[in-house]
């Protein structure tokens, strides 16, 4: 069966990860967030019950 012999896809896979890890991801982390969660602003939000007819 040549789907369990690990030999072309195992080095594939590590030089995938590897080029992710090593180029792609920094150069993605540096960019700059357009919407920071500091800006944000807290709100209480208030929950009223609900009355039910039938009770």
């Amino acid at each position: 069966m040549p789907q369990l012999n690990p030999n072309p896809w195992f080095s594939i896979m590590i030089l995938s990860w590897l080029t992710f890890s090593l180029i792609i991801q920094p150069k993605m982390l540096s960019f700059t967030s357009t919407n920071p969660p500091i800006n944000k602003t807290t709100s209480v939000t208030k929950n009223y019950p609900w009355t039910w007819p039938w009770s």
